[in-house]
């Protein structure tokens, strides 16, 4: 198969258009062709694109930041002398000096295919900015590594933040190239806006189910270190609002959850009590971890790793890593009624709602697990209807 950037690259016809006009790349560590060669190098090499300004997303062009709300700055690449701005520095939106440095942008980002991703909140902005000042904006369209399932309750009018770009599920199961697509009909864009699409994506095929596991894997962010992380995220992302780890400062982030004085033999008993069918689809295995930074660094954390790599084991459809987190949760606060699990901090600069309830576009999920009376089927009663919405809404905008 081909992704959006290879196939922009080896057909000059697809290139035309671009003709005596200024280009610039948003792009970051994972935007390389299968010989992993950077697509800002790639372009470069091109004597048909005039290629005057580059950008980077949270983590840098470069990937060099490793923790999250650490800003990149702005600097001038030392091999072509051309601006590289940050959107994720002094700035989350583009500004109009750096909007008058090109007239098309392309866009060739690795997603995860979680809301939560910030990729797609910066997609969201530049295609806001591109129709406000008639740039242009083209997609070089990459896989969804967490393939087609939908998961999570569809985040809730007012509640949109920097981790919330919109009225979509925690996993949407769109490439970036479609949700550019939905984003331009759902704010009614007037703005050029084209998607180079893969060929040969096959999201349903085995044993990647949105990966093509025949290509080379480089973190798209610091701790998403391979395909098993992007499977579990959409459920283990939710741990950045609570004061349990999520595994960063371990080899495995975003994987695995736990922390110290847990009692990990009967959470998992009780997960598998209160709600079994959530936890279909992997494996879960109790285990240590003593994160080396970040949360309860230096302590040891009774945890558990959710297991997504044996194909004996995995299975696409069933698995939901949502529900099960945020089983997890619900067992942990049976376990420890007091227990602090929610983390009250600044979190991606918003100062007065809790980390949580922006993570899930609203506060259902976290009432839903400290509510004693509530039940599996309640918080059923709200995803359902919600995923089902989804599944109908981004039915026009697919295109594989």
């Amino acid at each position: 198969m081909k992704f959006g950037l290879e196939r922009f690259l080896e057909d000059p016809a697809l290139r035309a258009p671009l003709a005596g006009r200024r280009v610039a790349l948003l792009a970051h560590p994972a935007s390389v062709t299968r010989d992993l060669t950077h697509s800002l190098d790639a372009l470069a090499a091109l004597p048909d694109v005039e290629l005057t300004a580059a950008f980077g997303p949270q983590h840098g062009l470069r990937g060099d930041k490793q923790d999250n709300m650490v800003e990149s700055p702005d600097f001038t690449d030392p091999a072509l002398g051309i601006p590289v701005f940050s959107l994720y520095g002094t700035v989350r939106r583009p500004t109009d000096a750096m909007m008058d440095t090109f007239d098309v942008l392309l866009v060739d980002l690795q997603d995860l295919g979680c809301r939560i991703y910030t990729l797609i909140t910066t997609l969201r902005y530049v295609l806001e900015a591109a129709a406000q000042h008639g740039n242009a904006v083209w997609v070089l369209d990459r896989p969804n590594p967490a393939g087609r399932p939908v998961e999570g309750t569809l985040l809730r009018e007012g509640w949109e933040s920097f981790v919330g770009a919109g009225p979509m599920p925690m996993r949407h199961g769109m490439t970036m190239g479609e949700l550019g697509h939905w984003f331009v009909a759902q704010l009614k864009l007037n703005v050029e806006y084209r998607v180079i699409t893969m060929e040969g994506w096959v999201p349903e095929a085995a044993p990647g189910f949105g990966w093509p596991t025949d290509r080379t894997w480089v973190n798209p962010s610091p701790n998403a270190a391979n395909l098993w992380m992007a499977r579990a995220y959409a459920g283990t992302v939710m741990l950045e609002g609570t004061t349990l780890s999520e595994g960063r400062g371990t080899t495995r982030p975003l994987e695995l959850f736990g922390a110290p004085g847990i009692d990990t033999t009967r959470l998992l008993a009780d997960m598998r009590r209160i709600a079994p069918q959530w936890l279909a689809g992997c494996r879960l295995r109790a285990c240590w971890f003593e994160p080396t930074f970040h949360k309860h660094v230096g302590q040891l954390c009774a945890g558990v790793q959710i297991h997504v790599e044996d194909p004996l084991h995995y299975d696409h459809a069933a698995f939901q890593p949502w529900r099960l987190q945020a089983l997890a949760f619900k067992a942990l606060r049976e376990q420890q009624p007091d227990y602090p699990l929610w983390r009250d901090f600044a979190y991606e600069y918003e100062h007065d709602r809790l980390a949580i309830d922006l993570i899930n576009g609203g506060p259902a999920l976290r009432e839903w697990v400290d509510d004693p009376a509530s039940t599996a089927a309640d918080l059923e009663a709200v995803a359902g209807p919600d995923e089902a919405a989804w599944m109908e809404t981004r039915q026009p905008y697919l295109l594989y």
